[in-house]
């Protein structure tokens, strides 16, 4: 099968449930199937009674190159993957817009970087972000074992570009993984996502 060919597929693939509205932070996530870089068809409720986080992610986006470069990313999917938590990385960039990757252009970056999500989400449609209502890259979202999403938001409170701010920041991820997973309640579980705007289709 050609590359174009697999990504028309991936384009047509992605499908979502109704309500068509994102949930809020205390309601059920909403469900969806879409395909990964690798082909492999993925149903968020198919993950019940794990831990999942969605990530916006556009490469190409100066803020999502400060999460990347500085290997912060990276360490979060690593230390969140390897306590059973399903990472998806969730790339909602257009054909001919930036961010846009095809699947085996993506494979090679994850590799390139050793980053470690589960898997990708290619949503070139942008039918994925929509439904979350996804704004910028990046855009975090995690939803609990029982379906419920219980954080809605920006990775940390360091609006910038500079990668020296990484070592500062309170990371809003990290501390509601921790306390979630820890039976504790999220002290902060909606902020305002920071980054550049999702690059959806016309």
């Amino acid at each position: 099968m050609s590359i174009h060919r697999a990504q028309l597929l991936l384009a047509a693939f992605v499908t979502v449930s109704l309500p068509l509205w994102a949930a809020r932070v205390g309601e059920s996530a909403q469900d969806f199937t879409a395909l990964d870089s690798n082909g492999q068809s993925h149903t968020l409720s198919a993950y019940r009674g794990k831990f999942v986080v969605l990530e916006w992610h556009n490469r190409d986006c100066p803020y999502t190159r400060k999460h990347y470069e500085s290997g912060n990313m990276e360490k979060l999917q690593q230390k969140w993957t390897s306590r059973g938590v399903e990472w998806f990385t969730v790339i909602s960039s257009a054909p001919g817009k930036q961010g846009y990757v095809t699947a085996a252009q993506e494979n090679a970056y994850v590799l390139q970087v050793h980053a470690s999500p589960t898997a990708v989400l290619l949503d070139p449609e942008g039918k994925l972000g929509r439904l979350y209502q996804a704004k910028t890259t990046p855009h975090m979202f995690i939803i609990n074992p029982d379906g419920v999403l219980i954080y809605d938001g920006a990775i940390d409170d360091k609006p910038t570009t500079d990668l020296a701010d990484i070592g500062v920041a309170h990371n809003y991820v990290d501390a509601a993984l921790e306390a979630a997973m820890a039976g504790r309640p999220i002290e902060v579980s909606v902020t305002r996502p920071y980054g550049c705007s999702v690059k959806y289709p016309d």
